[in-house]
């Protein structure tokens, strides 16, 4: 039998529960708001996206710009792009990594929850 009928514990379950997900909401929010950014050609190109991966900026270099080759330009906005995203992937592991382990992946999750 459980000391105190159990109920003690599953309140603190869902405590802790409700804390997580305030937790993991202010992370997401925070993201959200976090710019990042990505170049590519040694800076001709820079492309600016939040935390959550929404391009807000780009910003190229006139430099870059060859009306004769718009390919390459493509080629450098398109990666600028994709340097952003990956910033903001890492951006979003630093944040919501340790929130997905307490949560679980981890093994450190709730405790008496089978995940």
């Amino acid at each position: 039998m459980i000391p105190g009928g159990g109920q003690p514990n599953m309140q603190q379950l869902l405590q802790q529960a409700q804390k997580m997900q305030e937790d993991l909401a202010k992370a997401q929010e925070e993201l959200a708001r976090t710019e990042v950014d990505g170049q590519a050609g040694g800076g001709l190109v820079k492309a600016t996206v939040t935390g959550s991966g929404e391009l807000r900026g780009l910003r190229i270099d006139p430099k870059a710009v060859d009306p004769e080759d718009t390919e390459t330009l493509a080629d450098l906005i398109v990666a600028a792009v994709q340097a952003a995203n990956e910033n903001a992937q890492n951006l979003q592991q630093q944040k919501l990594g340790p929130l997905a382990q307490d949560l679980g992946g981890g093994g450190s999750g709730i405790p008496g929850l089978p995940f």
